[in-house]
């Protein structure tokens, strides 16, 4: 996958997780349909809406799956099947390699770098464990770290305070259109990371 990097001088660099640096978003579907049926849903989940929730924070998005569906579930339940779920297929992950590549080329460089994802803490250090990233990371934030999270720019603005780099200086790499608008609300140029279009 090629990257389109824009043209600036960037002093840090943010890193959503899920369909950035490892391609675990099918997995994360697979696990949000079976968690969805157990709770009553009757129809495949829309992988459309699934896709368009990218980067959202796991309850709420229990929360829009069941308004959509017009279902009445115990969030806290779903949230907590639905992770168990997935790491039943945490095998089956692989890394995105061009997002790892370039991030590992901005330590080498001395540019910090940061993740910055809707997914919950435990689940987003276990996954950066299993992949042999979490070294490369330092800098971790997760929606149990601020008040909002995508698409608010709470969680970019706690990153690039946490690496010491002003916003502006920042550059953002997403796949998920809450993540661009997120970067967009912190006043950070973002790069467009085709997950979904790369396993097909």
């Amino acid at each position: 996958m090629k990257l389109s990097i824009p043209p600036g001088d960037f002093a840090g660099y943010i890193f959503d997780l899920d369909g950035t640096l490892v391609d675990t978003m099918p997995l994360h579907y697979r696990a949000w349909n079976r968690a969805m049926h157990l709770a009553g849903l009757r129809e495949e989940l829309s992988e459309d809406l699934f896709y368009s929730l990218g980067g959202v924070p796991t309850k709420s998005v229990a929360k829009r799956f069941a308004d959509h569906y017009g279902l009445t579930i115990d969030v806290e339940k779903v949230f907590h099947q639905k992770e168990a779920l997935f790491l039943e297929l945490r095998s089956e992950m692989k890394l995105i390699e061009s997002v790892v590549a370039f991030a590992r080329q901005a330590v080498a460089a001395r540019i910090p770098v940061s993740v910055a994802s809707g997914g919950p803490r435990d689940i987003v250090r276990h996954t950066l464990e299993l992949m042999h990233l979490h070294d490369l990371f330092p800098v971790v934030v997760t929606p149990e770290d601020v008040v909002h999270g995508k698409p608010a720019p709470d969680l970019f603005l706690l990153a690039a305070k946490k690496m010491g780099v002003a916003p502006a200086k920042c550059l953002v790499f997403e796949d998920a259109e809450p993540g661009f608008r997120a970067a967009e609300a912190a006043g950070m140029p973002w790069v467009r990371v085709e997950s979904r279009a790369a396993r097909r």
